[in-house]
């Protein structure tokens, strides 16, 4: 049990059920779930995204581990792969194999998803390999992953994506974000940095609102935006007053699992509530599975 536990772990379970929660954003994007009657046709397909997410994301994490793993030996000992719970071999074995999968099923949903996750394992990669410690390439590679996933859902209907690829730049800045932050996560970080992250959350909120108010539908999203922003502006204050390393490893927390609120504001913006609740439900279990596997 003790080294399945230690499998899960490398995935980060918590952060996967966000990366759902991009690609359900994504389809309602497009307003497949706010058209009547729903083309039931697209549900298969739309599941098959869904479980493409998860090996890639999953695949993701796990290659961040096995890259990090001699500065894991000094900085985070107690990790999987330093503690020696699951050998180096075993751990870059199930990356592949997710990110594989992910790749394949997403193929299975059509060609462009697949195209568009083969992009998304190569982004990972290239940041767990090489962008990762930049200070501007590594943050803007992150959240090219994140753009890259929302879109994955918008590829449900490969065409939507020549109307809709713009809307991949507000993970990408939400990301870098909190990407920037983490840094901090060990040896504490610095009031600028926090103080520059704050000013790009609000512009990620701002674009959400510029959306909704192109459809009219700023007074529902603002449902969403509100829980969103106190979510990940309460720890980012904290950690403003006293950027230690544990308190921006809760800011850096909030920031990931407040991605499904965000979520749930962009298919709120889109005129899609049915999306936005199924979204708001994946919370709980995120911030669950947050209290029994590491976020970061």
């Amino acid at each position: 049990m003790s080294r399945t536990r230690g499998f899960l772990r490398l995935m980060r379970p918590a952060n996967i059920v966000t990366s759902v929660a991009d690609v359900l954003a994504g389809i309602a994007i497009t307003g497949w779930l706010v058209s009547e009657p729903l083309d039931s046709r697209f549900f298969f397909p739309a599941s098959l995204l869904c479980l493409a997410t998860v090996g890639l994301y999953g695949g993701g994490v796990v290659f961040n581990d096995v890259f990090d793993a001699k500065l894991d030996r000094v900085e985070r000992p107690e990790r999987p792969i330093p503690s020696g719970l699951i050998p180096l071999r075993q751990a870059a074995l199930l990356g592949f194999i997710l990110l594989a999968a992910g790749i394949a099923l997403a193929f299975s949903a059509n060609t462009i998803s697949g195209r568009l996750a083969v992009l998304i394992a190569g982004a990972a990669l290239f940041y767990n390999k090489w962008s990762k410690h930049h200070v501007l390439a590594g943050p803007l590679n992150m959240g090219l992953c994140r753009g890259l996933n929302l879109l994955l859902g918008i590829s449900l209907f490969p065409f939507q994506l020549d109307l809709w690829w713009q809307v991949a730049i507000v993970p990408i800045i939400y990301i870098a974000a909190i990407t920037m932050i983490s840094r901090g996560e060990v040896h504490g970080g610095k009031k600028t940095t926090l103080y520059f992250a704050a000013l790009l959350y609000a512009a990620v909120i701002g674009c959400i609102m510029y959306y909704a108010t192109l459809r009219d539908t700023l007074t529902v999203a603002i449902l969403f935006l509100i829980p969103f922003a106190y979510m990940i502006y309460r720890p980012l204050y904290l950690a403003m007053q006293n950027p230690v390393g544990k308190n921006i490893g809760l800011a850096v927390k909030a920031g990931v699992v407040a991605l499904i609120l965000m979520d749930a504001a962009w298919a709120a913006a889109f005129g899609s509530l049915i999306t936005a609740g199924i979204i708001v439900l994946l919370l709980p279990l995120s911030l669950k599975l947050g209290k029994l596997f590491a976020v970061t």
